[in-house]
């Protein structure tokens, strides 16, 4: 559960043109190098920053959305800035209520959440070494890969 606090962050997306505020801490905070994450990211492994959907506020008119399946059938609903690209948020079916923001488009201080998760471990490169005190997951939690 979200705890209650007044503390608020802001970010968006490359250009400016998509926005957001937050509201209180974070319900959960995830390292993942699922095919999704490393998709939208570029990188080896996404940063995701999960708020309940009424803590988190979103501004802005040139948004576009893109909704696939996982591996583990379940839909993933990204949203983007429509002019420069830049993936801020998103919405899970396994995880209703919530909304995703993209650790890396927060303002500064921008890395101002602590990561308690990692996610899809088996997936990522050998070269990178998983902080000490993250809970790991091989795939997704609760899958049968888990």
């Amino acid at each position: 559960m979200c705890a209650l606090s007044s503390e608020t962050h802001e970010g968006g997306c490359f250009c400016g043109a998509i926005r957001y505020r937050t509201l209180g801490k974070p319900d959960r905070v995830s390292l993942c190098s699922c095919e999704w994450c490393t998709k939208r990211t570029g990188s080896a492994f996404g940063i995701s920053v999960y708020f309940p959907e009424d803590h988190i506020a979103f501004f802005g008119e040139d948004w576009k959305t893109f909704r696939l399946t996982s591996d583990a059938g379940r839909w993933l609903e990204t949203r983007f800035c429509g002019n420069c690209g830049t993936t801020v948020g998103w919405t899970l079916e396994f995880l209703p209520g919530h909304c995703g923001v993209a650790g890396g488009t927060f303002d500064n201080p921008k890395f101002w959440y602590t990561p308690e998760r990692y996610g899809f471990a088996r997936s990522k490169p050998d070269w990178l070494e998983v902080p000490d005190g993250l809970h790991v997951f091989q795939a997704m939690p609760g899958s049968p890969n888990e």
